[in-house]
């Protein structure tokens, strides 16, 4: 009964936020997310915790009013993300402006496929569809499994309805598939800043250490992909603003798992670096720090970095 209900939720928020004029729809979002904040859940009490480690010098006051336009940025996600299959091609166009998209385009002119890793920033479907409105690139990504099925594949239906080519994060194919569509010189995007299989790798986050997935630096050293970091944020206008960062580089010596460790660090710092400028819009309301998990969690040492389940989600 709980699922059915969930899924009915999402169902009812993708029919009727889509038909609202774009400015109701915002103010609801707003009103939403407001209402949220105020009710102090576990998702605002925890994105609080997660912004202290990125803001550490921000006292109580600080840290409310971070969560509160957090808690705004996320309901702006899922606002425009119910409405873009609404979206004209033209609006599409116009809605994301990224910086230094050359790395991307020049990559996948090279013909040796691209990865782009994102964390979970501002909207991420946006940043797809643009792609594939834009650039007339399709791409591939992997998308974690929900629960209820019914909302997983209501999610699926909607990323395919926007051009994607959407994988299960679990079964073990997933890798496979995604190598395939980079050594035929396509586009693969991953958004990897949390780790969902227990065997990511150990970086250096903000000070303190957590996992990430492995999965973005294995493909590129399987492939010869390039791997791209992208960061994404809102500013006061319609329009979602991002960077694509420099390429990270194969290291020249090591076995896989130390390539594989180097390369996830600097995907790690690069996301830092966004995240450190736009705080508000990292949309991180789960526990991330090996700190935070659970003793058992946090504990046990991680398989071995070449497992290949460790692609991140979109």
């Amino acid at each position: 009964m709980k699922e059915r209900l969930i899924d009915s939720l999402y169902g009812a928020g993708w029919g009727a936020v889509k038909t609202l004029p774009e400015p109701a729809a915002r103010a609801l979002g707003r009103t939403v997310a407001d209402a949220a904040w105020r009710r102090r859940g576990k998702g605002v009490q925890r994105l609080e915790s997660n912004l202290a480690r990125v803001v550490p010098d921000a006292d109580q006051a600080r840290l409310r009013e971070l969560s509160r336009a957090g808690m705004r940025s996320y309901l702006r996600y899922w606002m425009e993300s119910f409405r873009l299959p609404a979206w004209s091609r033209d609006r599409v166009r116009a809605g994301f402006e990224p910086a230094d998209v050359h790395y991307l385009t020049g990559g996948l002119a090279a013909g040796n496929g691209v990865v782009l890793a994102l964390p979970h920033m501002a909207n991420w479907d946006l940043a797809g569809v643009w792609v594939t409105t834009k650039l007339e690139t399709p791409f591939a990504t992997v998308a974690e499994r929900l629960k209820p099925e019914s909302l997983y594949d209501r999610f699926v239906a909607y990323r395919e309805g926007l051009g994607m080519e959407v994988l299960p994060h679990t079964g073990g194919s997933a890798f496979g598939t995604l190598a395939r569509r980079l050594r035929d010189g396509g586009l693969v995007c991953l958004v990897a800043d949390r780790d969902l299989s227990a065997s990511g790798v150990e970086v250096d986050f903000f000070g303190e250490k957590t996992r990430m997935p492995a999965g973005p630096a294995l493909l590129a050293q399987q492939t010869g992909a390039l791997l791209l970091p992208v960061t994404l944020w809102y500013d006061d206008s319609p329009v979602m603003q991002g960077r694509v960062h420099p390429p990270v580089a194969v290291p020249d010596s090591g076995n896989r798992a130390e390539r594989t460790a180097v390369m996830t660090q600097a995907l790690a710092d690069a996301y830092a670096s966004g995240i450190a400028e736009h705080p508000q819009d990292w949309h991180m309301l789960q526990r991330l720090w090996l700190a935070d998990l659970a003793p058992r969690a946090a504990d046990s040492p991680p398989p071995a970095a070449a497992d290949r389940t460790g692609t991140g989600t979109a």
